[in-house]
């Protein structure tokens, strides 16, 4: 008789720990575990997480995993061989790009190479005509010689762009269909299989992008599908998608692009599951993790998300059309490198000491401080209890670390610089923290005191009081198990896919019905793109569409309901782009410029106050610690609390330091804790009203 299907599985492999959150439907308890990531072994650091909490994935019911190998080989340039097939006349579209200059200062301002060489980017005669009427059909020869050319050059994946092929995708399917025959193991992608959208310069980079990690994805996939067989799994596997829902293994395979942010997209989908049980209605999600500080905002229980995401930065990056959470990442987190340039000006990051060696105090032979360390010299992280039994720190290391490689440069040799030295590491990384924040509020017309600052990953409770603090937020959250809280996320994450395509229409009645009818299309294309998990299952649809002022170039995506009609429709418009811009125009024409579908379909998931932890009836004892606080600029004895002993309801005041497995929170003089009825930590500075009460009900 088979073993009985009980757990929920959720894996985010993180540039320095692989986290696992595991749901028992059976019990309704929680595992969680933490590893340090192997490089490449990734399902080693699985493995151990699961031998850890001995769970057996014979008893799965669902596998999610999130990724940063996507990501990783995009900004690394650690792909396949590329190639590119275009119309003639267009193969250097993906380097001309746009003729906006970001940067207009800079003097010898250059964008990144594309990802595909000149030498690599080969055309053909075809042509579709903007109406999407084929003019010139292509050839199968050409396509023969084309094949011959590709094989000689060695490419591993080629990406096949035509242009005008948002409009009618014929010649593309075509043309990749005779290279597949031709180019046996050779990964092969079009771009109108990616966005059906008229920006050719985005659309065939985004062909580019995909291609150029198809294989290494692939082999990834496949190498985890067969290794989840092996250890006898028979549930449904899932990899982390970028706009807030999973995708299939297959799906992955094939379109790897939609994985490019897959690991924080965990912690966003748990966030907007706390944002709604709390009744949050404006929430600034921050996830401090190993390599990088992430935030976004999620309001009204649901976040934004963006068309176009940057791969390297907007001012020299290489843009991707896909649907994705509009996060705002800054390379500030745990293993990030403090160093001393040559003109003798302290950095933190965006270099990473990673997980091998990871930072100094781990004793794997990094040699290079970084904020973990600073946190430890400052005594906010306590190396005998960083990950339980699991990790023990070498905080001596860390002293001799911050002299030879941070004082010294920096002419300094009073030993007692070094503290110094460690609280102007924590400074300068709430800066850079801070400016991300800014990015998704300030420069968005959002005001700050507005929100909740939700915060989570290995750093992000250790710095959210100081970075509510230096932004006006006054309020800060940190729910259970934040260490790991991305792997938790995923198992609130529904199976999901989108479609858009583009749709040139002016915003009135007269065009509502083609519009309606444009969305059934788009509809019965997200809900195929399931695949065979979707049979059977009612699937539930929303809408969005890009809408302009007649005469712009960028347009606003709004969510999309006709049912109020062309009034109802450019009422939300008017009222989005206010909030963005500052202004709107009630008399401006409007027109449509795209439509796009998603499709989600429910998958099992925990119950949110399944992740409350008990606690203990009785009051707990605090231990007592000696913490640097920046504040005050000196050492100062707190309290110590154990996560895992504070029910629901306890309260106390800073200064206090909360130990939970995988992450610590620290509390400053001016703020007062209290554990939420989910087992969340309340945070008010300086006593200040909670924004959410305010914020109920607002738009």
């Amino acid at each position: 008789m088979p073993p009985e299907q009980r757990y929920l599985v959720a894996i985010d492999i993180g540039g320095t720990f692989t986290d696992m959150a595991a749901f028992d439907r059976r019990t309704g308890a929680v595992h969680v575990a933490k590893q340090l990531t192997d490089y490449p072994a990734f399902f080693d650091s699985i493995g151990r997480c699961l031998e850890e909490r001995r769970i057996a994935l014979e008893e799965a019911e669902s596998f999610k995993h999130g990724t940063t190998l996507v990501i990783n080989a995009l900004l690394e340039r650690s792909g396949a061989r590329t190639a590119l097939v275009a119309t003639r006349g267009f193969r250097d579209v993906v380097e001309i790009g746009r003729g906006n200059r970001p940067l207009q200062f800079e003097l010898e301002y250059r964008r990144r190479e594309p990802l595909v060489p000149r030498e690599l980017r080969f055309e053909i005669d075809e042509r579709i005509g903007g109406d999407g009427a084929p003019i010139t059909p292509p050839r199968e020869a050409d396509a023969a010689l084309l094949a011959e050319r590709l094989r000689d050059c060695g490419a591993e994946a080629v990406a096949v762009s035509f242009i005008n092929a948002y409009a009618n995708d014929a010649h593309e399917v075509l043309v990749a269909g005779w290279l597949r025959e031709r180019l046996p193991g050779v990964f092969v992608c079009t771009g109108s299989e990616l966005t059906r959208e008229w920006y050719e310069y985005e659309r065939g980079s985004t062909a580019c992008a995909n291609a150029f990690v198809g294989p290494q994805m692939g082999r990834y996939a496949a190498s985890l599908d067969a290794i989840l067989d092996q250890r006898g799994f028979r549930g449904k596997r899932f990899f982390m998608g970028s706009g807030a829902g999973a995708i299939s293994l297959d799906q992955a395979a094939r379109q790897p692009i939609r994985l490019v942010e897959s690991g924080p997209v965990g912690g966003l989908v748990g966030a907007a599951a706390y944002a709604r049980a709390l009744g949050i209605a404006h929430m600034v999600a921050l996830d401090v993790g190993g390599t990088t500080a992430k935030c976004a905002l999620v309001k009204d229980g649901t976040f934004e998300i963006n068309t176009t995401y940057w791969v390297g930065g907007y001012a020299r990056g290489t843009p991707i059309r896909s649907s994705i959470i509009d996060i705002v990442e800054v390379g500030a987190g745990g293993g990030s490198i403090a160093y001393v340039d040559e003109h003798r000006r302290l950095h933190v990051g965006p270099r990473s000491a990673g997980s091998n060696p990871g930072p100094v105090a781990y004793g794997r032979g990094g040699s290079e401080p970084t904020l973990t360390d600073a946190n430890v010299v400052l005594g906010r992280i306590n190396p005998e209890n960083f990950l339980g039994d699991g990790l023990h720190l070498d905080v001596d290391a860390v002293h001799e670390a911050l002299r030879a490689r941070v004082a010294a440069p920096l002419g300094m040799t009073d030993t007692g610089d070094v503290t110094a030295l460690a609280a102007g590491i924590l400074t300068i990384s709430s800066v850079l923290m801070a400016g991300a924040i800014r990015k998704v509020t300030v420069e968005r017309g959002e005001d700050p005191r507005d929100f909740v600052l939700f915060a989570y990953g290995g750093g992000g409770p250790l710095h959210a009081v100081e970075l509510a603090r230096e932004i006006g937020i006054p309020e800060v959250v940190i729910p259970p198990r934040a260490g790991i809280f991305a792997a938790l996320g995923m198992l609130f994450a529904d199976l999901e896919n989108d479609a858009a395509a583009t749709v040139l229409l002016p915003l009135d009645e007269a065009a509502l019905p083609r519009v309606r009818a444009a969305l059934e299309k788009l509809e019965a294309e997200a809900i195929a793109g399931l695949g065979e998990q979707a049979q059977g299952h009612q699937c539930a649809l929303s809408h969005s569409a890009e809408l302009r002022y007649k005469g712009q170039m960028h347009s606003l995506k709004i969510p999309l309901d006709v049912s109020g009609g062309a009034r109802g429709v450019r009422a939300t418009f008017e009222k989005l782009y206010a909030r963005r811009f500052g202004h709107a125009s009630s008399t401006g024409e409007v027109e449509f410029v795209g439509l796009g579908a998603t499709a989600r379909l429910a998958t099992p998931k925990p119950a949110l106050s399944a992740m409350t932890p008990a606690g203990t009836k009785e009051a707990p004892v605090p231990g007592r610690r000696r913490v640097y606080v920046s504040g005050t600029a000196a050492w100062t004895e707190v309290a110590v609390y154990q996560r895992a002993e504070l029910a629901p309801g306890f309260s106390a005041q800073g200064p206090a330091v909360i130990e939970d497995f995988g992450c610590t929170c620290f509390v400053d003089a001016g703020t007062a804790m209290r554990v939420g009825e989910y087992g969340e930590l309340r945070l008010a500075l300086d006593g200040a009203a909670r924004p959410q009460e305010a914020n109920r009900g607002r738009a």
